[in-house]
C-alpha cells in the first residue's frame, strides 16, 4: 500500500498550488484528480483544432513586473515562479452596462473613480470613504465573521444604481450566495478586479495550468490523472488515506481536498454532516468569428451587462436568466494570439432545469443559448458584422460532470470553511470553499492552507 505525507484530491488551481508548496519542502505528496485534464473549474480543451477556455474569462489581481506585496507577487514567491513565465497582457477595459448608465472600469484604479464622480457625482466622497475601507481592511484573516457585504456597503453608499453596479462584477466573479456577498470576500473582489484589474495569460488559461504541472512535477510530486476517489478514509475520526474508483487504496497523514466541502464531505467514509452547495450555475457560450471585434472599433475587453436597475444574481426561475450576462472579448487583451475573432457569452443558469431534459430537448435548449449570446451580441455591438465559423455551450451539466460540483455551483458552498479545517482531523479544504477568490484567490489559498496545516517551518503567505 503506498504512503504519502499528504494526498490532495483535485489538480485545480488550488490543489495543484498546494501540492508545488509542498514538494518544495520535500514532502511526498500526490495529486488525485478523476479527469485526464488538469484545471478543475479553470480549464481548456479543443475542438476542430480550435483552443477553448472556460471558467473565469479573465486572471484578477493584475500586477506590473516590480511590485511587491500584492497578492499576485506573493504566491509567485512562495512558488518560486518567475513573473515572466505567466506572460500576463493587460485588458484594454472593461464595461459594466446598466439601463441608461456604464461605467468603465481598468487596471489604472483612476478610470473608475473619475467615471463615477462624473456619472454620480453625489457619491464622490462616498466612494473616495469606501476605497479607504476596503485598502486597510484585512480580508484573509482567517477569524473574520461572515457578514453582508451589501448591508455594509449601504452604510457608505447612499444609491442604490451605484451600489448594484460596483457589485455586479464582483458578484458574478466569485459569489454562492445570492444577490449578495459575505464582507471579506467583497473586499478581495473589489481589490483584485477594480484595485488591481484583469490580464490573460499567453495562450490562455492552459499555460498557467502547464507551468503549474510542470513545477509541481520537478519539485518530487506525484500527479495523478484520471484516478477517481471512491471515498476518504477515517479511523476513530482521523483521516487514514482514500480509496480509490478501482478499490486501491492509499495511504496519508493528511488529505486537503480542493473538490468543495459539500463534495468532500459526501465521500467521507463516516456519516458526517454535509453543507448544501450553492444555488449559482451557468451557461458559457463560446463563439468564433471570421472577424475580430477590434476590427470593428470594439475595444472592450469584458462587458457586465445587465437591462435591469437592480442586478438579479439569483438562481431563475426558468433555463437561463437573459437579463443579465458577462461578455468576454478574448482578443481586447493587450497580445492577441487568437487567429480569429473569440466572443464568450455567460448566462445565469438553473441546474435542476437543465438536469431534467431529455437528451434531445437538452441540444435544442444548447442552440437556443447560443441564439440569444449572438442577440446580444448584436444588441452590445451592432456594428460588429461577422460570419459565425464555430461555437460550443457547455450547461451546469457540463460543470457537474468535469468537475464533480454539486448542482454544477461553480462557486460552491455559502458555507466556506476559512481556516481549511473539517470536522475530522488532518482533512481539509482548499479552494473554492475555502473562501478566497478568483484564479490567484484559488493558488493562493492552495498555498496558504499547505502551510497552515501541513508544514511547521512553511512561512505563511
Amino acid at each position: 500500500m503506498t504512503n504519502y505525507d499528504t494526498v490532495i484530491i483535485g489538480a485545480g488551481m488550488s490543489g495543484l498550488a498546494a501540492g508545488i508548496r509542498l514538494a518544495m519542502f520535500d514532502q511526498k505528496v500526490c495529486i488525485l484528480e478523476r479527469h485526464k485534464v488538469p484545471g478543475g473549474l479553470n480549464s481548456y480543451y479543443e475542438r476542430q483544432g480550435r483552443r477553448l477556455d472556460v471558467g473565469l474569462h479573465a486572471m484578477t489581481n493584475f500586477v506590473r513586473k516590480g511590485e511587491r506585496g500584492r497578492p499576485l507577487t506573493k504566491l509567485l514567491k512562495q512558488l518560486r515562479i518567475p513573473y515572466e513565465k505567466l506572460e500576463l497582457s493587460q485588458q484594454h477595459f472593461s464595461r459594466i452596462a446598466f439601463p441608461e448608465q456604464d461605467l468603465s472600469f481598468s487596471n489604472d484604479p483612476q478610470l473608475l473613480t473619475a467615471q463615477i464622480e462624473k456619472a454620480f457625482p453625489r457619491q464622490k466622497d462616498n466612494f473616495a470613504r469606501l476605497l479607504e475601507l476596503v485598502k486597510n481592511f484585512d480580508d484573509v484573516n482567517l477569524n473574520n465573521a461572515p457578514q453582508s457585504a451589501k448591508e455594509k456597503v449601504r452604510e457608505i453608499i447612499s444609491d442604490e444604481k451605484l451600489l448594484e453596479m460596483i457589485f455586479c462584477p464582483l458578484l458574478i466573479y466569485g459569489s454562492a450566495w445570492e444577490n449578495d456577498m459575505d464582507f471579506s470576500q467583497f473586499v478581495i473582489m473589489f481589490k483584485s478586479i477594480y484595485l488591481e484589474g484583469f490580464s490573460r495569460p499567453k495562450n490562455g488559461v492552459r499555460s498557467v495550468i502547464n507551468l503549474l504541472c510542470e513545477k509541481f512535477k520537478q519539485a518530487g510530486g506525484e500527479l495523478r490523472l484520471g484516478t477517481g476517489i471512491k471515498k476518504i478514509d477515517i479511523e476513530n475520526g482521523v483521516v487514514k488515506g482514500v480509496t480509490l474508483d478501482s478499490g486501491e487504496k492509499i495511504q496519508a497523514g493528511k488529505v486537503m481536498s480542493s473538490m468543495g466541502l459539500p463534495e468532500t464531505m459526501n465521500i467521507v467514509s463516516e456519516g458526517q454532516e454535509s453543507p448544501a452547495p450553492g444555488a449559482m450555475s451557468f451557461t458559457e457560450t463560446i463563439l468564433f468569428f471570421d472577424k475580430k471585434p477590434g476590427d470593428e472599433g470594439i475595444k472592450e475587453t469584458i462587458v457586465f451587462f445587465n437591462d435591469n436597475e437592480k442586478y438579479n444574481y439569483q438562481k431563475p426561475q426558468t433555463l437561463c436568466d437573459y437579463h443579465s450576462a458577462v461578455v468576454c472579448l478574448p482578443n481586447n487583451f493587450d497580445y492577441d494570439d487568437y487567429d480569429e475573432g473569440v466572443i464568450r457569452v455567460t448566462f445565469i443558469a438553473n441546474f435542476e432545469k437543465w438536469n431534467e431534459l431529455d437528451k434531445q430537448t437538452y441540444l435544442q435548449k444548447k442552440k437556443e443559448v447560443c441564439d440569444e449570446a449572438q442577440a446580444l451580441i448584436t444588441r452590445l455591438f451592432p456594428e460588429f458584422h461577422a460570419h459565425l465559423l464555430y461555437h460550443d455551450v457547455f450547461t451546469p451539466k457540463t460543470i457537474t460532470r468535469y468537475t464533480g460540483h454539486f448542482k454544477g455551483a461553480v462557486y460552491g458552498s455559502t458555507q466556506k470553511a476559512r481556516d481549511g479545517r473539517t470536522a475530522i482531523k488532518n482533512l481539509f479544504i482548499c479552494g473554492t470553499d475555502q473562501g478566497f477568490l478568483g484564479i490567484v484567490g484559488a493558488m493562493l489559498s492552495g498555498i496558504s492552507m499547505a502551510n497552515l496545516h501541513c508544514l511547521m517551518d512553511g512561512e505563511k503567505v
